[in-house]
């Protein structure tokens, strides 16, 4: 029996000339994922609404591969048509959107702030409500119909959607209770809600399109380490198997993989990183 030649691992991760579009791209993952795939040979087009600081991520690029920053506003149908526009126009192709964007309330040292209410689901603004479901999930929506035209007109495309693990199980409240603090906080309904409602929309996108060469895969990160505070991060490593949050860098490889032809075979997936949170 003949069999092929096995695949080498270069050859299975190669993304080199491949371009792919990250939304969030300013954010805590965004940064580090564009000079990540940047160095992989990538060209990345970042987007941000933040018009300065998608232009400094895409400055401090040290790889000869172009990147792009475009500021866009995901919930505006405009603003997405005019940023895969400058993608095709910059590039000549579109090989992948990473759907990253999104508003997640955070309780590390630097937020003194809380716009939510403190996050308490009995008296949660309807604004916080429907402005998150624009980002999370309108973005995505929105960004997915933008680059199916040059999906299909290339007979390939990938996307991933970053979900949580609070769109896996529900958020541990006790988490973000303070022993020093009279006002409780609590992760709001609607980070729940809306990656949740990203792994429903994974599913759906990745047997709509199955037959046309466009895989759909989301990836679910873990809490990951942003300068907590001490006691938030005691509370969460106890309740994680490997005993530690992530560092931004551990989504990485993950990434890469549901890129590439390595997860070629795979779609309508949920590809977990939480070092073990959702397998207790």
């Amino acid at each position: 029996m003949n069999l092929p030649p096995l695949p080498t691992a270069e050859n299975l991760f190669d993304i080199r000339g491949r371009v792919f579009i990250l939304t969030g791209g300013a954010g805590l993952l965004g940064a580090r994922i564009t000079p990540f795939l940047a160095s992989c040979g990538a060209h990345i087009v970042v987007a941000d609404l933040d018009k300065d600081k998608g232009r400094a991520v895409v400055d401090s690029i040290t790889s000869s591969t172009r990147c792009l920053a475009v500021q866009t506003d995901i919930t505006n149908s405009d603003s997405v048509k005019n940023l895969v526009e400058n993608a095709q126009r910059e590039f000549g192709r579109i090989d992948g959107l990473i759907n990253n964007a999104a508003i997640d309330p955070k309780f590390d040292q630097n937020t003194q702030t809380d716009d939510y209410g403190h996050g308490a689901f009995e008296n949660f603004p309807l604004d916080a409500w429907n402005q998150s479901l624009n980002v999370d999930l309108t973005g995505s929506f929105l960004c997915a119909q933008a680059v199916a035209p040059f999906f299909h007109a290339q007979n390939h495309g990938v996307i991933v959607n970053v979900s949580s693990i609070y769109g896996v199980v529900a958020p541990d409240q006790k988490l973000y209770e303070r022993d020093t603090s009279s006002t409780r906080r609590f992760k709001p309904v609607t980070y729940s809600v809306t990656k949740g409602a990203i792994l429903g929309f994974t599913r759906y996108l990745a047997t709509y399109w199955g037959d046309k060469n466009i895989r759909v895969n989301a990836l679910t990160p873990g809490g990951i380490f942003n300068d907590h505070d001490d006691e938030f991060t005691q509370r969460y490593n106890a309740r994680v198997p490997l005993g530690r949050m992530a560092n931004r860098d551990e989504m990485l490889g993950a990434l890469l993989f549901l890129l590439s032809d390595a997860s070629s075979y795979m779609t309508g997936a949920n590809l977990v990183v939480d070092g073990g949170w959702t397998a207790w």
